[in-house]
């Protein structure tokens, strides 16, 4: 992979369905050329699939994460699926897992359980994921729309009317609306390891004071070199970045720790990465049952 597929592959992760001719326009080269290297991709299994990621506490559920070392990925999923069902599944360098899971019941009784249930697991840290700016008010032709693209979020607007039965006009608005959502990202699932000499990595930090200003700080420093944009719940961000030099990521995590608002910094080099659907599956066929018009989450504090 060189540089000009690391931004196509930044740009489809941020949002898939931006158009080839936009992101050919932004990078200069044609929107031809762009497809045709979104093709290799796909063809050298860079890309595997392209697919939504929807924030859980949009139909009402918590999410817990887990940062686990030393048992094996199968191991965990088992013990996991006995509190609540996958949402993400990252295996990384080092025998750490990062997962996580989404919960219908009290988070905070959980997350007990959940200590319980892994106490025979060296768990890193575990703590429930929240991001008071997430507001959606989704109505029953958002969900229907959002069903069809689970399968194909690439679909464009006619294959989906014909899919759906609603008006061209109907789908352009709710996939506006959707893509200006903050809880749902059109995204795509890579393979950490057919990335060549370019190495995707995470950095989790946690914050001691202003959240918004700390974002504002380390996206001023660090923009140009982000693989997608930041992930922030609660006093926590998730930086997104990927280098061609292991040593010069060493450095960076240093150059994030250095940023004024910083308390900690935790560096997840992934292996794979999976996004679990039977969840939002399940979510989407009990939403369809339910007579409610608009699906507007409670917002817990």
């Amino acid at each position: 992979m060189d540089k000009l597929d690391m931004e196509i592959l930044s740009r489809l992760l941020n949002n898939c369905r931006t158009p080839d001719s936009q992101i050919g326009k932004e990078i200069g080269v044609s929107g031809v050329a762009v497809k045709s290297r979104i093709q290799k991709m796909i063809k050298q299994k860079i890309i595997e699939q392209f697919t939504l990621k929807i924030e859980p506490p949009v139909f009402g559920y918590s999410v817990l994460y887990f940062v686990v070392i030393g048992k094996k990925l199968d191991y965990i999923l088992d013990k996991i699926r006995l509190v609540g069902e996958p949402f993400f599944v990252v295996p990384c360098v080092g025998g750490v897992t990062v997962c996580s899971i989404v919960v219908k019941e009290n988070p905070e009784h959980a997350m007990e359980i959940a200590k319980n249930i892994l106490r025979d697991v060296r768990v890193l840290s575990i703590f429930e994921a929240k991001n008071p700016e997430i507001r959606s008010d989704l109505t029953k032709t958002d969900i229907e729309i959002i069903d069809i693209l689970l399968k194909d979020p690439r679909l464009k607007i006619e294959e989906i009317a014909k899919l759906s039965g609603f008006s061209t006009k109907t789908i352009a608005r709710s996939l506006d609306k959707l893509q200006n959502d903050e809880a749902i990202l059109f995204t795509l699932i890579y393979n950490p390891r057919k990335m060549g000499k370019n190495i995707p990595f995470a950095i989790l930090v946690t914050v001691d004071g202003d959240i918004k200003g700390t974002l504002s700080r380390l996206e001023k420093k660090f923009e140009e070199s982000f693989l997608q944009k930041p992930f922030v719940h609660q006093n926590q961000i998730v930086l997104f970045f990927h280098s061609d030099d292991i040593y010069k990521i060493d450095e960076l995590s240093q150059k994030v720790h250095e940023v004024s608002g910083i308390q900690s910094v935790d560096l997840f080099i992934p292996k794979e990465i999976n996004f679990v659907q039977k969840w939002i599956k399940n979510a989407i066929m009990h939403t369809k049952k339910s007579k409610r018009l608009h699906l507007v989450p409670e917002i817990r504090s």
